[in-house]
């Protein structure tokens, strides 16, 4: 399996990667496979059966929209937020839905789309049906996806082999299966792990296209900041959950000079972190980073080391992002980076793992100073669950990515102040964490049947 930096930095919408762009992206591909079969043209009506984390918490992370708007043929990338909610009363208005914007069934998302909370596929918690009928009420094409976290999917016959993976033939210069196997292929090529990275990414497109896309990512996620700090208002979804970004900002810029402290920096990063996920929570657009729960986390730290580190660059933000997704690449083979499968260990716990790794990168930290930070991101995370309140990505996931940030900048500080000698290694830390992750009680999986979810009142 080859994945791409581009696999793990998508642009995308809110309010999840799993529970939101996973299944539009399903969503249109069956749709797809039917045109493809001919068989589109001869359906009256489609059901969306949805199953396990995905039926618990869908409602919140509107997961009936996501696969409404992918059996139109839309897709996260290329959604437009603002269309989002027209589109949908029109849909409920008329009770009509174009599949594929070009053959119209009858569809009411209320009805259509069912919610089987107290079920699960067998492969993943996150599976889903799409089932097309003629007028006659028979099925005549049905079809199994699974949302594995990060916004990528796999049918029913790819999950029965391994569930994380998705299987393509794409032949890598240097692949690499472990952290040790990553340090060892640099030592002997004498490659920084950004540049292995830019060397297998050079097998999908060039040099220039593959820094120029990244820093386009880049400037998604700072537009997504920019915004972030100036909305204010209540998230939609019932929590009556403040917007607290804005606010912030206009503190931080108007503080007096006298009345700075050391800890500010720790401020500016939490804001940072706050503005992409208040962003993400209220459905706008947002880069999986390498999830939608978890994508204030890289963002912030990027902003950290542009606005304060020394000699900060362009290049540098490509070596952070390239050497991010390189450890994203590892917690995707090696365990997942799925919440309904590791808890949030898989979402802001990899996002930390990743960007430490990668701001110890853009700073110039060697490659084993790079692999101990982003074993350290991960080693003080293990155990961190997903208890989404009302299934909404608020409360906690909010918070939980400044926390992460801060903890990312933390471990790279570390690494840097050592020569790259640990004793826990980051195959080590991925394997533990693997392991926790499927010792720990579903509730506790991106159900909201557990932990904050069930002692935090709804109202």
């Amino acid at each position: 399996m080859a994945i791409s930096a581009f696999n793990l930095f998508s642009i995308g919408v809110g309010p999840s990667s799993s529970h939101t762009v996973g299944p539009m992206r399903a969503a249109r591909q069956a749709m797809l496979i039917c045109q493809e079969h001919g068989i589109l043209l001869q359906a009256a009506y489609v059901k969306v059966d949805l199953y396990g984390s995905l039926a618990l918490t869908g409602k919140g992370h509107a997961t009936d929209m996501a696969v409404t708007l992918g059996l139109a043929g839309e897709t996260p990338e290329g959604v437009d937020p603002a269309y989002i909610q027209s589109k949908m009363a029109e849909i409920r208005a008329t009770g009509k839905l174009l599949l594929l914007g070009q053959h119209q069934v009858a569809f009411h998302p209320e009805e259509n789309v069912i919610f089987h909370r107290d079920k699960q596929l067998p492969y993943h918690p996150n599976g889903m049906r799409f089932t097309l009928y003629d007028k006659d009420d028979k099925a005549i094409n049905s079809q199994v996806y699974y949302s594995v976290g990060g916004g990528f999917v796999v049918d029913h016959e790819s999950a029965s082999k391994d569930s994380h993976l998705v299987e393509n033939k794409h032949v890598l210069p240097y692949p690499f299966h472990s952290g040790n196997e990553l340090l060892a292929i640099c030592k002997e090529h004498k490659f920084t792990i950004a540049e292995l990275m830019m060397e297998n990414e050079k097998s999908w497109r060039s040099a220039e296209e593959v820094s120029s896309g990244l820093l386009h990512i880049w400037d998604v996620m700072e537009k997504c900041i920019a915004r972030g700090c100036q909305q204010e208002g209540i998230l939609p979804g019932g929590l009556n959950v403040k917007r607290r970004a804005a606010d912030l900002y206009k503190t931080l810029m108007t503080r007096d000079e006298s009345k700075r402290h050391m800890a500010e920096v720790m401020e500016w990063v939490s804001l940072w972190a706050l503005a992409v996920n208040e962003e993400n929570a209220a459905g706008s657009r947002v880069v999986t980073a390498p999830t939608n729960g978890a994508a204030g986390v890289i963002p912030a730290v990027i902003h950290y080391y542009l606005r304060m580190t020394p000699n900060a660059t362009n290049e540098g933000i490509v070596a952070f992002m390239l050497v991010a997704a390189g450890i994203g690449i590892l917690y995707k083979e090696n365990a997942s980076i799925s919440a309904a499968e590791m808890g949030c260990m898989g979402e802001v716990g990899v996002a930390c793992s990743m960007a430490a790794a990668g701001l110890t990168a853009a700073v110039g930290g060697t490659n084993e100073q790079v692999e101990n930070a982003a074993e350290i991101g991960m080693e003080h995370n293990l155990g961190l669950t997903c208890d989404p309140v009302m299934g909404l990505v608020q409360i906690p996931c909010i918070e939980r990515n400044t926390m992460g940030a801060i903890k990312a900048i933390n471990a790279s500080l570390l690494a840097m102040q050592g020569d790259g000698t640990h004793r826990v290694s980051l195959d080590q830390v991925i394997e533990t964490m693997r392991q926790t992750g499927h010792s720990m009680d579903h509730i506790f999986k991106e159900t909201s049947l557990g932990g904050l979810a069930v002692n935090v009142p709804e109202c």
